[in-house]
């Protein structure tokens, strides 16, 4: 089951999160189109920023957006005159008075959608894929990352028959749910035509709170118990 779910929504809840956060009666559909309209115009507009992912809430009558990105800068422009515009074109589609801000990636080597993003537009400028492919999946490991898994799909290298191409460095244990796995797609538009690319970074195991609580807990009963026996030694 694990091969073949999505990775990120098999683990909303344990250890991912979801994109957006509201709450709705009637106007769900609403809201879900105009989540969607904000998403493709901030990743149009936003093409050469870096941008891996757009987080949004909204709380009583208005919006919060959260852009996360490699390159915050350009997002940013002169003075944050390029944020007053986007804020004022999301707030139009949205009808509701919006506060973007920006998240910076500190290490967008680790990060699958911008890993997918840098392949697909190796591919664009004629690399071969081979090449493209085991460049990034050598950068993310040299980042810290605990495995990486890359997957292509169509007519590699320009061949008349599409095929699929994959591989992996590392573990990534994709049936445990606990795994901090980083996955995303991209797609690569050649003159052959378009080139699938997936992305998985196994970034490590995270422990519930839960878990660390209890044994924060047991521990420190283990010390008082060392404590009290060594003071009735004493005192004896």
């Amino acid at each position: 089951m694990g091969q073949k779910v999505n990775p990120t929504g098999i683990r909303l809840g344990i250890t991912e999160t979801w994109k957006s956060m509201w709450f709705a009666h009637t106007e769900y559909a609403d809201y879900l189109n105009a989540d969607l309209q904000v998403r493709k115009y901030l990743m149009e507009k936003l093409a050469g920023a870096s941008v891996s992912r757009i987080q949004i809430d909204r709380p009583a009558r208005n919006a919060k957006i959260a852009i996360h990105s490699a390159r915050p800068g350009v997002i940013i422009g002169k003075k944050g005159s390029d944020v007053d515009t986007l804020r004022k074109a999301v707030s139009k589609i949205m009808n509701v008075p919006v506060h973007i801000t920006i998240e910076e990636i500190r290490k967008p080597e680790l990060d699958a959608k911008l890993v997918a993003e840098s392949i697909a537009q190796q591919l664009e400028r004629r690399i071969m894929f081979r090449r493209a492919m085991k460049r990034a999946m050598q950068s993310t490991m040299r980042h810290g990352a605990q495995g990486v898994k890359v997957h292509m799909s169509g007519r590699l290298g320009g061949a008349e028959i599409a095929r699929v191409e994959w591989a992996r460095e590392g573990r990534v244990p994709l049936h445990t749910f606990r795994a901090d796995i980083d996955y995303a797609t991209a797609i690569a538009k050649t003159t052959y035509g378009i080139i699938g690319v997936k992305v998985w970074i196994y970034k490590g195991e995270i422990q519930p709170v839960e878990s660390e609580q209890v044994e924060a807990a047991s521990s420190a009963e283990i010390t008082e118990t060392k404590s009290n026996k060594k003071a009735k030694q004493v005192g004896e």
